[in-house]
């Protein structure tokens, strides 16, 4: 099975600041075969769950299903196009979660960077 090159080449995490990028957790997937590269082009560690432990992994396999509703078990994704693939994404970024008090994964992400860049002002 070939590695999605979006994976091993994407530079989205590096649009986070350097200190929200510590590590990454990941499945144990085959599309993670590049995960040296990856480490090494963003500078954190990446460590990846126990095999047969979904606890470990909650909120990943939580974001599996619901990722399924578009690209079902078993989907070969190497003739979706960029654009399919970034419309899907907002999608999921954009859709209420419970484990985030019902707000978006986009909403979640910019309270984050708020408190960040304002924790980041007042150390200057």
């Amino acid at each position: 099975m070939s590695t999605p090159r979006a994976n091993c080449h994407s530079d989205r995490p590096r649009r986070l600041p350097v200190a929200l990028r510590k590590s990454m957790n990941y499945d144990r997937g085959s599309e993670m075969a590049c995960h040296p590269e990856l480490a090494r082009r963003l500078k954190i560690d990446i460590w990846f769950c126990d095999p047969h432990a979904p606890w470990q992994r909650g909120s990943n396999e939580n974001t599996n299903g619901l990722l399924r509703q578009f690209m079902p078990k078993g989907t070969d994704l190497s003739d979706a196009s960029q654009t399919w693939l970034n419309d899907v994404a907002a999608l999921m970024n954009n859709r209420p979660r419970k484990t985030l008090g019902w707000k978006t994964p986009t909403e979640a992400m910019a309270e984050e960077m708020a408190a960040f860049n304002e924790a980041a002002a007042l150390a200057t």
